[in-house]
């Protein structure tokens, strides 16, 4: 797309991430001159590590789906996707000249599997476009009778008709994600609702992951309870890790977000290590490999079943003896055994901190947010846009693209 005629106004953007280039661009296409901070020495730092690099842009699919998937004020999100929906944002990159895939669960990723570049595909599209590219840290915005007229740098202040924040979270903070935003919004009147990780590590109540530490798992599925009436809060199929502190991978991240109050005795997961099996065909199994192994002590009999790293936590979970021979098991002990297996329950202690998490949940509370432009309702020129929002999302591809989204609007709507 090309700059429009120039409107003499000046766009400050605080922040080079995913937000922050995509309303620099747009603001530029709006015919503003645009300054864009980041005080890293590149832009896009964390960007090139999402997705363990290979950057899940969006979700190909409809809006009013894509709202399911955003548990916090979805309703806020509306205009913003209706301007700029997940099928523009395919279109923005492969016209960047990056191709698109489209894999489970409708997750987009570039086909180089490189998030490196989507982020070169930014830059480069900034660059076109005249972005002016400060590589400094915002330490203030300035404001001045209910309006921003800049930024302060240090000790140097750039004079601007408006400011976009689009700082981030407080996740990842090695990447320079350390919460100025929130600070930028509380000093010009803003309310920041708590702040707390999502899409973040689980931390286990029992020394069970630690004995299986690094045994992944794929096709299990995983159901996090209440301890109290059983009632589940998430059910999902697919790929999980057992660390030293509990469990990670991409079930136990999306399961975070849907854990209201993580307090030891609250919540367990339930794993069921083998899904394709309803409790009839496992017991079957389960005597099959008995009769395969029927001289063998109980402990040996277990290899063709379960990885090696589960058998002992297992046989110690179903309470017999490893050394009994297996034509000695009862019915009875056959029983919990196919029960360890199906229903392994590993007691919720805490979740990660939110420098591990993937998002941070909470923000700039978006009823002080005009959800058409993403300007500040307090302060006049002053937008918002990513993650500094209160809004966050499952895995899936749906965070960054809110970020497209809210940027798109914001860096429009500034530059008018």
């Amino acid at each position: 797309m090309s700059k429009e005629l120039n409107t003499n106004k000046t766009v400050a953007v605080v922040g080079g991430g995913a937000a922050g280039m995509m309303a620099a661009i747009h603001a530029a296409y709006s015919g503003a001159e645009v300054l864009l901070f980041e005080k890293n020495d590149r832009l896009g730092r964390k960007l090139r590590i999402t997705g363990k690099g290979r950057c899940n842009v969006t979700n190909d699919c409809a809006t009013n789906e894509f709202l399911t998937n955003v548990p916090t004020n979805p309703r806020f999100l509306y205009t913003a996707l209706n301007r700029f929906s997940t099928a523009d944002t395919m279109d923005f990159f492969e016209g960047c000249g990056v191709p698109l895939k489209t894999e489970r669960g409708r997750r987009v990723f570039p086909v180089s599997d490189k998030a490196a570049d989507i982020v070169n595909a930014l830059a480069d599209r900034c660059r076109d476009c005249g972005v002016t590219v400060v590589h400094d840290k915002v330490t203030s915005v300035e404001i001045e009778e209910g309006k921003v007229v800049g930024v302060k740098v240090g000790t140097k202040s750039y004079k601007c008709d408006s400011v976009i924040v689009c700082t981030g979270g407080r996740s990842y903070s090695g990447t320079g994600s350390d919460g100025d935003g929130y600070r930028f919004a509380k000093e010009a009147g803003h309310t920041v609702t708590a702040l707390r990780p999502s899409l973040v590590p689980i931390v286990a109540d029992t020394n069970l992951c630690a004995r299986m530490q690094g045994l992944s798992l794929k096709n299990v599925a995983l159901k996090i309870a209440r301890r109290d009436n059983g009632k589940v809060v998430y059910y999902d199929f697919g790929e999980m890790m057992f660390t030293h502190f509990g469990m990670t991978g991409p079930m136990v991240l999306s399961a975070s977000a849907h854990i209201p109050d993580i307090e030891k005795g609250i919540y367990d997961a339930i794993i069921d290590l083998k899904p394709a099996l309803d409790e009839a065909a496992l017991d079957a199994r389960i005597r099959a490999d008995f009769l395969k192994y029927n001289n063998k002590d109980f402990i040996n009999s277990l290899g063709d079943l379960l990885p090696l790293k589960a058998i002992e936590p297992i046989v110690d979970i179903c309470g017999i003896d490893p050394r009994k021979k297996v034509n000695s098991i009862t019915k009875e002990e056959r029983r919990r055994l196919l029960e360890a297996i199906k229903y392994m329950r590993i007691p919720l202690l805490r979740f990660r901190s939110i420098e591990e998490a993937i998002i941070t949940k909470g923000g700039v509370a978006v009823n002080e947010i005009n959800p058409k432009t993403m300007e500040s309702k307090i302060v006049s020129g002053l937008y918002f846009a990513g993650e500094v929002l209160d809004l966050d999302a499952y895995t899936g591809g749906f965070n960054l693209q809110i970020a497209f989204s809210t940027a798109v609007v914001a860096g429009e709507h500034a530059a008018e």
